[in-house]
C-alpha cells in the first residue's frame, strides 16, 4: 500500500472517530437539532452576554441547540410548516443544564446586581422574579423537552450587537430589527413583563398575529405554550419528565 493511501485511510479515520466521539458525547436520545433540521437558525442567548445575566452562563460552552430526538422530529415539522412561507425557526435556548439554572440562582439572589435591569426586567425587583416563576429552581428545558423559539424570515438579516451601557427598556415593546433580526413580536426574548404574555393586548395586532402563527404551528406539532412568555414552548410527550439533567452545551 502506498504511502499516499496510508495517508488517506488514516485521516478518514480520525475525522470518523471525531464525528463518532461527537455524536456519542450526547445521552441516549439527545440530539443536536441542526442534524434534523440542517437551516435551523441558532442564536443559544446564555451563550453569550445578550441575557439577564450579562455574561455566558454556565454549563453553556458552545452555540450548539441540544434536543430530545422526538422532539426534534415534531420541530422539523414546524420548520417545514413555515418555509412554505418563506419564513423558518430561530432558537434562543433548548436543552439547559442544571448549572445553568443554579447559576440564575445564585443570580436572582445577588441584589446588587442590576447590570441588565433595563433591558431585561424593567418593572420587577429580583425577588418578584422568583415570586412569579420567571426563575425556578427546576426547569422543564432541563429535562431536554423545552425550547425557546421565534420565527425568523429567510434569508436571516443582520441584527445589532447587544451591548450593556446601550440597553432598551423592553416594557415598551419590541424596538424593530436592529436587536434581533426575527419578526416583530412586539417584545424581546427574556423580557420579564406583561408586554411578553403570549395574549398580551398591548401589543399591536400585527405584532399579536405573529406570535398566533407561532402558536398554532408550535400547538400542531405538539407543543404547549407557557402563558406568561410567548417564545416558551413544553413539548407534551416529553420522555423523561422526572429526570433533570447536568451535562453541559458542547
Amino acid at each position: 500500500m502506498s504511502a499516499c493511501n496510508v495517508k488517506r485511510i488514516l485521516f478518514t479515520f480520525i475525522i470518523f472517530s471525531f464525528v463518532f466521539s461527537n455524536k456519542s458525547s450526547l445521552p441516549n436520545n439527545f440530539v443536536y437539532l441542526d442534524d434534523f433540521i440542517p437551516n435551523v437558525v441558532i442564536e443559544l442567548r446564555y451563550n453569550s452576554s445578550f441575557n439577564f445575566l450579562g455574561r455566558n452562563v454556565d454549563g453553556y460552552k458552545n452555540n450548539k441547540c441540544i434536543v430530545t430526538q422526538n422532539m426534534a422530529e415534531a420541530l422539523k415539522k414546524v420548520q417545514n410548516d413555515l418555509q412554505a412561507m418563506g419564513l423558518g425557526l430561530k432558537i434562543y435556548d433548548a436543552y439547559r443544564p442544571q448549572i445553568a439554572v443554579d447559576h440564575f440562582l445564585r443570580w436572582a439572589n445577588d441584589e446588587t446586581d442590576t447590570l441588565t435591569k433595563k433591558e431585561f426586567y424593567p418593572t420587577l425587583t429580583k425577588r418578584e422574579l422568583l415570586e412569579k416563576v420567571y426563575i425556578a429552581t427546576k426547569s422543564s428545558h432541563t429535562r431536554g423537552s423545552a425550547i425557546d423559539l421565534t420565527i425568523i424570515s429567510f434569508p436571516p438579516s443582520k441584527q445589532e450587537s447587544f451591548k450593556i451601557e446601550n440597553q432598551w427598556d423592553c416594557s415598551k415593546g419590541n424596538s424593530g430589527s436592529q436587536r434581533d433580526n426575527s419578526l416583530d413580536m412586539g417584545s424581546s426574548y427574556d423580557c420579564f413583563h406583561k408586554i411578553s404574555h403570549t395574549n398580551s393586548v398591548i401589543v399591536t395586532p400585527q405584532q399579536r398575529a405573529n406570535r398566533l402563527l407561532l402558536k398554532s404551528l408550535m400547538e400542531k406539532h405538539g407543543f404547549k405554550n407557557y402563558y406568561k412568555e410567548w417564545w416558551h414552548y413544553n413539548f407534551i410527550e416529553e420522555p423523561f419528565p422526572e429526570t433533570y439533567f447536568n451535562f453541559p452545551v458542547d
